[in-house]
């Protein structure tokens, strides 16, 4: 058969592309695969360059070229040849029938199997299963969308053939609205070119006009059930089966799905617990469909699709998605409602921090209608370190409860009571009369209780939902007189609480570590038969701390991932987020210098507002920038932690920031760390706290010995020395400052070793279970760390480097 040449057009750019940027990594593999004669697959989302890349790889050579919209299965009936062969088959989403793609299969084998043909194949999903035969049995060269997008330098070269020169404001600007896209730069290129200003109202433009370029060339060419499928299944950020199946009523979602799938790199998917697939659509496609969708359905037909998602949250107790969705179908009775069920719950359980928008923009005629939103703005003003405004409403609702009776009079006194014990800006002095006269209402039925939380989710009730250090000088004591009636004022949440606070205690104060753990383990007993995960959390934490006063750093990091598994399936990702700051804390002893660095990623930001509920990981993070020599930050940090711990009588909270504020201080040689450092250990030792100087080992070790401190205790003083030399010879590189060569994290290592396995990002994530988001991160930290700027360089040196 005579070579030819065919026609190559373009699907997603213009013939004569005047200007044209190769992408590094997708060349390389493209070299090798050539050499190999290795089948190709190149997929991405409509406009990310697939198409022109091939044309502008192949250049003058003379090639067959195929769309699979026009494609007959006799077209691929190609003749041998003694000469090498470059057949491309583009557009393979386009394919229009099952009939018609079981025959292309076919023949794409036969391609695939010749000496003679280098078959390049593209689409704009990932590997569609239709075609999975084949890859399996002959390997593919797989080159993803990732690697078809600009890199941030492409990108500007690209610009500058332009002739643009842009300020480096207006490059970081143009990648964060491009993302490497070919097309969306092309159209930046030229309206710049034409000299239009790039301002805000042009960035708008310019998403509208990808927005329209999608409309016309992509989602006008489905069908029209698939179409209406993703335009009401957009309105989420992510979805899994029954979510979708909630807003849609449709009862054959994973057909949609997979259809989906077939059509391009729309949808990433993840594998959460117990197998479920969560989907997360992209945010070109979300925000293009829901602006469809307004467009094509009448108001009240979108609005019923908001208030189906509403509702499936709501059953699933997501608050605050629920009321997202409700608030963008204007169903404010459904809003109230929620708001009231989420200030039935305690600060803990419930998402008041993060529904405040919500709660602050009611009206207080509204508030005053209900006894349980008025305790919930005493609780969040409180919260929000608002005193004044928090003791507004209790007063407001406690002069409610004197002119009400019946059953609405003992509702508004039992959430006087709850705000009575759990109001965090009242602290805990006077709480052993309160609690005494709450178990006698409750034994006389004159009240019922809201839930409490004592812990707040985090691993500790002494510095919990309130401080306890002031009852810890009279530990036995208390619990001899007052446990029983604080166990059954609480309820559940008392379960096991006594001998955990005896425990905590004791802990504390560097005693018997034989009687702490019998404590610990009575208590976890008790909360895991009918108690609450938040105990049994505390009790993890205090034996977890026992293991590395011990040097067992090992077994205290294996026994919280053990917890971690109970905590998954019946935990809120708020006490899961604190098992993982305690984690991060536990690797620190370990040397777990990447890990914590990579957990900075997910830590709170306090740069924007500090949230009172996140005070054990904003002291984690401390720590963690501590270990990075960031020690302005950490001062920042430490000073809105100090304010907080004032103004809610946190007495523990207080010495541990004071105690690193004293550690930051001596690292950046400011001389009045040892005035900071003294006024600490005094303060601890008036409880005779041992663990809160002596855990920090080798951070504060070298300290305690220049300040040559004596102490009124002169026991005390030399237990506290003993245990922080102890701990530091047993983890000597605890908080030293990191050096500047690579560390590499465990999830960094397993990525590089599954892409030496030939997975793509998405398998990668798939696997590990991660983001896709997160995979891509661990990437660039990797390709940085080790000098390379691909998967294949980045794969060799670490095998070099002997990582995997």
């Amino acid at each position: 058969m005579e070579e030819k040449k065919e026609k190559y057009v373009d699907a997603e750019f213009p013939i004569d592309e005047e200007f044209y940027i190769r992408p590094k990594i997708a060349n390389k593999k493209m070299k090798a695969a050539q050499t190999l004669l290795q089948t190709v697959y190149l997929y991405g989302i409509s406009g990310c360059g697939k198409t022109a890349f091939i044309r502008d790889y192949l250049g003058k050579k003379q090639y067959y070229y195929y769309s699979a919209e026009q494609l007959n299965a006799e077209d691929l009936d190609i003749a041998l040849h003694d000469k090498p062969l470059i057949v491309v088959i583009d557009d393979l989403h386009q394919l229009r029938t099952d009939e018609l793609r079981e025959q292309i299969i076919k023949k794409i084998e036969i391609l695939a199997r010749r000496p003679d043909v280098w078959l390049i194949l593209s689409g704009r999903s990932r590997m569609p299963s239709w075609l999975l035969s084949v890859y399996y049995r002959k390997v593919f060269t797989v080159i993803e969308e990732e690697e078809l997008v600009l890199s941030d330098a492409e990108v500007i070269q690209y610009m500058s053939l332009w002739g643009l020169t842009l300020t480096e404001e207006d490059y970081k600007k143009i990648i964060g609205l491009t993302k490497g896209i070919g097309i969306i730069i092309r159209l930046v290129a030229m309206e710049l070119a034409s000299g239009r200003p790039f301002d805000s109202s042009y960035i708008e433009r310019m998403r509208n006009d990808f927005w329209d370029y999608l409309d016309s060339h992509v989602y006008d060419q489905w069908e029209v059930e698939i179409q209406e499928f993703l335009m009401q299944i957009c309105i989420v950020e992510e979805f899994d089966k029954h979510l979708a199946e909630m807003i849609t009523g449709r009862t054959d979602v994973e057909r949609m799905i997979a259809i989906a799938e077939q059509l391009g790199n729309f949808l990433q998917f993840r594998e959460a617990i117990a197998g479920k697939r969560i989907y997360e659509i992209r945010l070109a496609m979300r925000h293009s469909m829901r602006r469809r969708l307004l467009r094509t359905y009448p108001k009240e037909k979108w609005e019923r699709l908001y208030y189906n998602a509403g509702l499936y949250y709501e059953l699933e107790s997501d608050t605050p998605n629920a009321l997202k969705m409700y608030e963008a179908c204007h169903d404010t009775e459904r809003i109230a409602g929620l708001l009231i069920s989420n200030a039935r719950k305690n600060p803990a359980s419930g998402h008041y921090y993060e529904l405040r928008q919500y709660y602050l923009s009611l009206p207080e005629e509204k508030i005053r209608e209900s006894v349980e939103l008025m305790a919930g703005m005493s609780m969040l003003q409180s919260m929000l370190l608002n005193i004044e405004e928090s003791e507004r409403w209790y007063e407001e609702l406690k002069t409610l409860e004197e002119r009400i009776s019946g059953s609405a009079k003992k509702a508004a006194k039992g959430q006087l009571v709850y705000l009575d014990i759990g109001l965090p800006h009242r602290g805990s002095s006077s709480l052993i009369d309160i609690l005494k006269n709450a178990g006698s209402l409750l034994m006389n039925r004159n009240i019922s209780l809201p839930e409490f939380s004592v812990t707040s989710n985090l691993p500790s009730q002494m510095n919990g939902g309130k401080d306890f250090c002031e009852w810890s000088k009279r530990d036995k004591e208390l619990a001899n007189s007052i446990g029983k009636i604080i166990e059954f004022t609480l309820g559940k949440y008392g379960k096991g609480l006594v001998n955990l606070a005896l425990a905590e205690s004791f802990l504390e104060k560097g005693e018997d570590s034989y009687e702490i753990a019998n404590l610990t383990n009575k208590g976890m007993m008790q909360a895991q038969a009918g108690g609450k995960i938040e105990q049994c959390f505390v009790a993890a934490g205090i034996l977890a701390w026992l293991h590395i006063l011990n040097d067992h750093a090992e077994d205290a990091k294996e026994l919280l991932l053990h917890f971690q598994k109970k905590a998954e399936q019946e935990a809120s990702p708020k006490l899961l987020s604190n098992l993982m700051a305690m984690q991060i804390r536990i690797g620190l002893y370990q040397g777990k210098t990447a890990e914590a660095v990579e957990w900075m990623e997910q830590a709170p930001s306090e740069e924007l507002e500090f949230s009172t509920m996140e005070r054990f990981r904003y002291l984690t993070k401390v720590r963690v920038y501590l270990l990075m020599g960031k020690f302005e930050k950490a001062i920042t940090l430490l000073q809105r932690i100090q304010y907080y711990a004032e103004m809610m009588h946190r007495t523990y909270i207080f010495m541990e920031a004071n105690l690193l504020l004293a550690i930051t201080q001596y690292r950046m040689g400011n001389e009045k760390w040892m005035g900071t450092l003294q006024k600490t250990v005094n303060q601890a030792e008036d409880y005779h706290f041992v663990r809160l100087i002596s855990r920090e080992g080798a951070a504060v070790n070298r300290m305690l010995k220049e300040m040559n401190w004596n102490g009124k205790n002169s026991k005390y003083v030399q237990t506290v020395l003993a245990e922080t030399e102890k701990i530091a010879l047993a983890y000597p590189g605890y908080l030293k400052q990191a050096a500047e060569e690579a560390v590499f994290s465990e999830n960094a290592i397993k990525i590089l070793k599954l892409q030496a396995e030939g997975l793509s990002t998405t398998e990668i994530a798939g696997e590990l279970g991660l983001k896709i988001e997160n995979v891509k991160y661990h990437n660039k930290q990797n390709f940085k760390k080790l000098g390379v700027n691909s998967k294949t360089a980045a794969v060799m040196e670490a095998r070099k480097r002997k990582l995997i």
